[in-house]
């Protein structure tokens, strides 16, 4: 197994990518903590997730408890943020509040605070992942708080990355994926998820296990550092 006797800390790992991440780390070996601000969430994942693995109720913008938790597991060997840090605006941007659109940078700062807490704590051949999206270099109307985020944490990355050698950070930039994010259920939720994806060369949503499978590539493969891996379907093409 691929990461048998590893550590992994997935924030943002309750649900969704995260929670994919987590799965695959657990059957690859790895000692899984997944922290999320929702107990409830977390208690529902673990019953997922199954026996060895761990959960924390932590939120990425706590700073105090983010060094607490990284200070308990000194020595670790990946990190993993898909923490949203909260809600982000969407819409025009003319429309759009200012406090809005700086809202939506919350994503950034728990990116940033991680990073930040982990590294003292972070083993010597480590790696961290962040999660980005297409957005960042493919904004539709209505994205703009959303790429300008995208493009800051890949860009945060690529800026660390020059810092912490041999220690290692990438972005994986999900295009559409089928996640609890999209509340919708039914006929409408099928009808949104075709509609969405019919322009992408691959016109289906992707799966969370699918982006949870360029995660671990970004963490395991050690010559990979400050690069972003697209899981999009081929968004980004024309």
């Amino acid at each position: 197994m691929r990461f048998e006797g590893k550590q992994a800390i997935v924030l943002g790992g309750s649900s969704g990518i995260g929670l994919a991440t987590a799965q695959r780390l657990h059957a690859e070996g790895a000692r899984v903590l997944i922290g999320g601000r929702d107990q409830a969430r977390l208690d529902a994942a673990l019953e997922t997730l199954g026996e060895g693995v761990e959960a924390v109720a932590v939120d990425v913008l706590d700073v105090p408890a983010l060094k607490a938790l990284f200070s308990a597991h000194r020595g670790f060997d990946y990190l993993v943020n898909a923490a949203t840090g909260g809600e982000r605006a969407v819409g025009p941007f003319e429309q759009m509040s200012l406090e809005g659109f700086q809202g939506s940078f919350r994503k950034l700062w728990g990116y940033s605070n991680s990073v930040h807490e982990a590294l003292p704590h972070l083993a010597e051949d480590g790696a961290m992942v962040l999660v980005s999206g297409t957005p960042a270099r493919k904004c539709p109307p209505g994205y703009s708080a959303i790429s300008t985020v995208g493009n800051a944490v890949e860009g945060f990355a690529r800026a660390v990355a020059t810092e912490i050698a041999p220690r290692r950070i990438n972005t994986v930039a999900p295009g559409f994926i089928d996640t609890p994010m999209f509340p919708m259920t039914g006929e409408a939720r099928a009808q949104f998820m075709q509609q969405t994806t019919a322009g992408n060369l691959i016109s289906r949503p992707g799966q969370p296990e699918e982006v949870a499978e360029a995660i671990l590539f970004a963490l395991g493969n050690r010559f990979v550092t400050g690069t972003t891996i697209d899981v999009d379907g081929g968004a980004l093409l024309p």
